[in-house]
């Protein structure tokens, strides 16, 4: 139990910005529990679920989603979206993979990384302001089963995935296996379910697919994945999720 708990800590210490501490021991621990990463992801949607909540209440939608975007990015910190901009910095970069991964490895944000983050962003505010504007009373649980499947596709990268190189990324695909990806997989579609019913099963479903699709441009383009890709995954499913539950709405 006091490795479960210590695992559990320190996802909220890997994946967000709360002073939790955290030491590599801890890091080790979670390695062996990356079933977790939903479980952290919820817990992060209900406290947007409270931001996005609290401003629909006061505020018009378009502020509502600036506040929650704000909101997201103060919790879980900019790891995640730094990964996307290094994932579309090695995608745009033109040679070999090894010139793509070095593009990749860069400390500076290329023209690539820009235009993936700022399609990241554009879409996250045009998702939140529909669902906001459409029924507001839906946001939180949107939010709620947005950021578990963003953090349940960074274990279905991790868990088909193939490190390229060694770090923090290699060390979480190394060490997941398919009973995480089943474990975390259960945990999100009951979650998904509980919080929007049919409508979060297809959002699980599309931020996996998504996830898939970062994936499958990774093994292209680089041979395998990396920490950034793993990060990117996490952007990229939230981003799908509230995309597909914001074209439910508007279906309806």
């Amino acid at each position: 139990m006091s490795e479960f708990l210590s695992a559990l800590r320190s996802g909220f210490g890997f994946l967000t910005t709360i002073p939790v501490g955290i030491t590599m021991e801890g890091i080790e621990k979670l390695m062996k529990h990356i079933y977790l990463f939903p479980v952290v992801g919820s817990v992060i949607g209900l406290l947007l679920a409270g931001a996005g909540y609290a401003s629909s209440m006061l505020f018009p939608p378009f502020l509502t989603s600036f506040i929650v975007i704000i909101s997201i990015y103060y919790l879980t910190g900019f790891n995640h979206i730094d990964g996307l901009a290094d994932f579309g910095d090695g995608v745009a970069a033109h040679g070999s993979r090894e010139k793509k991964i070095a593009a990749m490895r860069d400390t500076s944000v290329g023209t690539g990384g820009l235009i993936f983050c700022m399609i990241a962003i554009l879409g996250l505010f045009a998702s939140l302001f529909s669902i906001a504007d459409m029924d507001k009373t839906l946001l939180p649980y949107a939010l709620i089963a947005a950021e578990t499947c963003a953090k349940q596709s960074m274990v279905t990268v991790a868990a088909f995935g193939r490190a390229i190189h060694k770090g923090f990324g290699a060390t979480t695909v190394d060490n997941t296996r398919m009973s995480d990806l089943i474990s975390g997989l259960f945990f999100s579609g009951v979650v998904c379910y509980l919080v929007l019913g049919i409508s979060g099963i297809g959002a699980l479903i599309v931020s996996q697919s998504a996830g898939l699709l970062v994936l499958n441009t990774a093994n292209r383009h680089f041979g395998g994945v990396s920490g950034d890709i793993v990060g990117a995954s996490n952007e990229v499913g939230r981003l799908a999720a509230l995309l597909f539950i914001g074209g439910s709405i508007w279906m309806q």
